[in-house]
């Protein structure tokens, strides 16, 4: 393994945009497992893929079990059709739960839209009163 294959905790801080902290979390939850050079944790090629997968997953907002169970699906079957088939199954799940939330939101937008009008035709109409008596 040449150094261009190997990563500083901080190399992957830096490239992912993300805290030291987040890093020794996802180490601590057995998502990546660095090894060790004395006390200095050394990533691999292996390591910073598998961040980039754990953040990208957590971005589309996958839970950890789902991001670890997708590993360990790659892991067992080294990229077999299972893991893309979970990975599918995952995806389709997420989408239909940020539409609902999406409709959800537009019901919402609405009803704050009534509301907005709703006050600003009572305060229009107080104002009126209001000049008219003064």
């Amino acid at each position: 393994m040449t150094e261009q294959d190997l990563f500083t905790i901080s190399d992957l801080a830096q490239e992912f945009d993300v805290t030291l902290r987040t890093i020794r979390f996802y180490e601590e939850q057995g998502l990546i497992e660095p090894e060790r050079d004395g006390r200095q944790r050394v990533f691999t090629r292996r390591d910073r893929a598998r961040l980039r997968l754990i953040l990208r997953g957590k971005r589309i907002g996958l839970s950890l079990s789902e991001i670890r169970e997708i590993i360990d699906l790659y892991d067992l079957a080294k990229g077999e059709a299972s893991q893309s088939l979970k990975l599918l199954h995952l995806l389709v799940a997420r989408r239909e739960q940020l539409e609902e939330q999406r409709r959800d939101i537009d019901v919402v937008l609405a009803e704050i839209d009534a509301l907005e009008q709703h006050c600003r035709t009572v305060l229009d109409e107080m104002t009126a009163k209001s000049d008219h008596a003064a």
